[in-house]
């Protein structure tokens, strides 16, 4: 990580269940769980709006001040979404420390563009938008730059250039994004005759 590492606020919460949980999203709240390092899990709340701007911008690293307590340094583990999948109803975060290594999923900057996607007929796929990397929680990048210009045809993950001190999880041979040429329709062949012309056998005829 590059910047400085976010706080956000978080309140203990006894009642649990789905109703209360509502509750709690319609205030503001997002409802989450604390866990790791041998301490037993908390759950909490947190502010939504702060926190769903954070993810937003590739933030996985939070530090939680816990009912105005000291705060603890938590990564995002995971993230619960509603049944249309277009909101986070729950987070998962466990305690981590700076220096520890873990294994995340970073989001992938494509920039310019793959040279054969001038071509005529060109279709542009993007395969995948982020890719599974382990580093040290204080490296954890916002996103990682791909400059797309030096490419020709495709770009695996074993092609791109990884910031120092960060591992790519995702295998290498795994597709970022390639291009494909869409076929042209054969133009149809002109109809051959069916006979060329002195091949039909001539009618037998009498002389007499």
């Amino acid at each position: 990580m590059t910047h400085e590492t976010p706080t956000i606020n978080a309140a203990t919460r006894e009642r649990l269940g789905s109703r209360y949980a509502q509750r709690l999203r319609k205030s503001g709240q997002l409802p989450a769980v604390i866990y790791g390092h041998g301490a037993d899990p908390i759950s909490v709340s947190i502010e939504e709006k702060a926190t769903l701007a954070h993810l937003h911008h590739g933030q996985h690293v939070f530090n939680v001040a816990i009912d105005g307590a000291a705060t603890e340094t938590c990564l995002v583990k995971d993230l619960q979404f509603g049944y249309l999948g277009d909101n986070v109803i729950h987070v998962d975060l466990a305690r981590v420390n700076l220096d520890e290594k873990v294994t995340v999923r970073v989001h992938l900057d494509l920039v310019g563009e793959i040279q054969n996607a001038k071509l005529a007929g060109a279709i542009v796929v993007h395969d995948h938008s982020e890719i599974e990397v382990e580093c040290t929680v204080r490296n954890i990048p916002e996103s990682i730059r791909v400059e797309l210009d030096g490419f020709e045809q495709s770009v695996t993950v074993g092609e791109l250039t990884m910031p120092e001190g960060i591992v790519a999880i995702t295998p290498a041979e795994t597709m970022i994004i390639h291009v494909q040429i869409a076929a042209e329709e054969e133009e149809a062949a002109p109809a051959e005759e069916t006979a060329a012309e002195g091949d039909a056998p001539a009618a037998d005829g009498d002389g007499d």
